[in-house]
């Protein structure tokens, strides 16, 4: 089946570039007889490419991100003579880590966004770009390999990291972050998707439903449409450009039946 023929179901103009450009990278691989791989895709284009693979049944690829709980991953295809072994030996060869130590007065003064702006400013690709692992002295960016040394000599440039230490290192000597969390407590009429986004971003249910459908939320990584997809324990719920939430149990009801749900969020 040709190109064309694969993308018809797809409305969206950038999912077709998307996915046409994720089976370039098949067909290179074909090709080559080697290991290609994308540039960063956020979390709707992870789940649009799965759902994607999973139909035309290829099973030779993998979802890289430097680290296990990465939001934004590069997608990697390889050929039927690799095993998993000899693509995680590969890992050091498609990402690498630019590292910002901030001067000791700045410990503290700058936020995800802060970093997030400087490169947008610079106006360098945001798919070059992975997460960006912020701590009190500095931040870790993960980078596309080829890219890094272009974040590293660029970055120097904004009058917020000018007097920072800024260096490439391995993506082995990543600096992980655990996430800190906080339990908070929610009242839902039910479990149902559209309820509970509502009271995780403070927003009217309409608010909420149109968040929903723009495609801006995700459960367990997988994005999902549906307003009322039933919500269960231990659910990862993700809205875009709102926060990471767990739904952790139960805490009873209250007398106009409403559920008392416990909130895990990251912070």
């Amino acid at each position: 089946m040709d190109k064309k023929t694969l993308l018809n179901d797809y409305r969206k103009q950038e999912d077709k570039i998307c996915l046409a450009q994720v089976l370039d990278k098949i067909e290179m691989s074909k090709t080559k007889e080697k290991l290609e791989n994308t540039n960063f895709l956020d979390m709707y284009q992870i789940s649009l490419v799965e759902n994607f693979l999973r139909k035309i049944d290829y099973k030779n690829y993998k979802l890289y991100g430097g680290y296990e709980d990465s939001e934004r991953k590069i997608l990697i295809v390889y050929p039927e003579k690799y095993t998993d072994e000899m693509i995680e030996k590969n890992y050091p060869k498609f990402l690498k880590v630019v590292r910002i130590k901030l001067q000791e007065e700045d410990y503290g003064k700058f936020s995800h966004r802060n970093y997030l702006g400087g490169i947008v400013k610079l106006g360098l690709k945001r798919e070059m770009v992975g997460d960006i692992l912020v701590r009190k002295d500095g931040a870790d960016i993960i980078t596309i390999s080829d890219f890094a040394s272009i974040l590293e000599k660029e970055l120097p440039s904004l009058t917020r990291f000018q007097n920072s230490k800024i260096e490439v290192v391995e993506i082995k000597d990543l600096k992980v972050k655990i996430p800190e969390k906080e339990e908070i407590k929610i009242i839902v009429p039910s479990l149902r998707l559209d309820n509970i986004v509502s009271d995780l971003i403070r927003k009217s249910r309409s608010k909420a439903k149109t968040v929903i459908e723009q495609e801006r939320v995700f459960i367990n990584g997988k994005s999902e449409t549906k307003l009322s997809k039933q919500i269960k324990l231990g659910d990862i719920i993700t809205v875009r450009g709102k926060g990471r939430f767990t739904v952790k149990g139960i805490d009873g009801t209250t007398r106009s039946g409403r559920t008392v749900l416990i909130i895990e969020k990251y912070v």
